[in-house]
């Protein structure tokens, strides 16, 4: 359980042109390595551990940007945007998920207020919106990369689908809980995957929308791999795809997950467009609960369940706190990083320097 927060204690550098370094909204490491993603690009990026520089913990840079079209064959043109929302490194595999929501223009300063009101009825789909990958990862002497297909037979793939939907969405279509915030944009309160928690061969999506009366929403899947695509397998004796988990988080949506041995943490914050708590919750022993669920269920509503644990810092329209994931022993013990979308000026050092926290657990 975190019991203490060090702001400002890892250093991220990045170069000209980056387009992850103000958005960032997942986070993993392999080897010595840290991988991130942006909502606003359709790539990840790696930086190197290096030396610090001043006061600070940790430090990455050297970015090199990896474009997913190298690896994936994508629903969309290779410059539209994935707005990737969850990273996880699980068996030689990264894993990504992108937002799966409709996104809404937001008025621009110095536009006409009959433009601005245009933008505002504009709704948009992109098609890498909805990707639920995974990408290999070799690691030698700490440095990692990706691979489209390794020697040992491991290869990219992505949840089949095409640039108007992929299996996860068609079947939320009927769904009695979900179905209806599919044609609502992400940052409306509509559908917007922004978590990724992998255990075994389940995996955990969590929604930062909708919010349903206060209750927030899990989607537990299972995936295998048929030629060369990966597909949803069945998850309930009763044949569903998926199976849903209704859980109090405070009327906050899910920004990430991570396990921790057995607890299931929960970074949550407001799902509109708001300036408000950002906190941090923990699922005691959530394996097990999840794992004594009945086989007939495809959807659990938890009356008890996470537990608030602390609340990170957040400002005025900056600092908005989207990825958190283990720091591995090696590199420093008993530590998470958080990074956060929209930096505030105090987490700037220059234009291409941005700083993330450590949560001690």
């Amino acid at each position: 359980m975190p019991s203490q927060i060090k702001t400002h204690a890892v250093r991220l550098e990045f170069e000209a042109g980056t387009l992850v370094h103000s958005n960032l909204s997942g986070a993993a490491f392999a080897g010595n390595d840290l991988w991130v993603a942006g909502d606003e690009a359709c790539g990840l990026d790696r930086l190197r551990r290096l030396d610090p520089v001043g006061k600070e913990e940790l430090r990455y840079g050297a970015p090199t940007n990896f474009p997913l079209a190298d690896f994936l064959d994508l629903p969309d043109a290779a410059d539209i945007e994935a707005d990737i929302e969850g990273l996880a490194l699980q068996d030689g595999y990264l894993y990504l998920v992108g937002s799966h929501g409709l996104k809404r223009k937001a008025p621009k300063s110095g536009r006409s207020a009959r433009d601005n009101l245009k933008r505002l009825a504009t709704v948009s789909h992109d098609g890498n919106r909805c990707l639920l990958a995974r990408i290999p990862v070799e690691i030698e002497d700490g440095s990692s990369s990706l691979k489209r297909e390794t020697a040992d037979g491991r290869r990219a793939a992505r949840l089949r689908g095409d640039e108007l939907a992929n299996e996860l969405t068609r079947a939320l279509k009927d769904d009695a809980h979900l179905a209806a915030y599919l044609d609502i944009p992400g940052k409306d309160n509509g559908f917007d995957i922004e978590g990724l928690a992998i255990a075994g061969d389940r995996l955990l999506l969590g929604l930062r929308g909708p919010v349903l009366r206060g209750w927030s929403a899990l989607l537990e899947l299972r995936l295998i791999e048929k030629k060369g695509e990966l597909r949803l397998a069945e998850i309930a004796d009763s044949g569903a795809l998926y199976r849903k988990h209704f859980i109090k988080l405070a009327g906050l949506g899910v920004r990430d997950l991570l396990w921790e041995g057995d607890d299931l943490f929960i970074l949550a914050g407001p799902t509109m467009v708001l300036d408000g708590a950002i906190r941090v919750f923990r699922w005691a022993d959530a394996a097990a609960t999840f794992a004594g669920v009945d086989a007939k269920a495809d959807a659990v509503l938890w009356e008890q369940g996470p537990e608030q644990t602390r609340s990170l810092p957040f400002g005025a329209g900056v600092d908005r706190a989207e990825a958190i994931t283990r720091v591995p022993d090696h590199i420093l013990k008993e530590r998470w990083l958080v990074l956060y979308d929209a930096p505030s000026a105090a987490r700037h050092d220059g234009d291409y320097v941005v700083y993330g926290d450590l949560l001690a657990r």
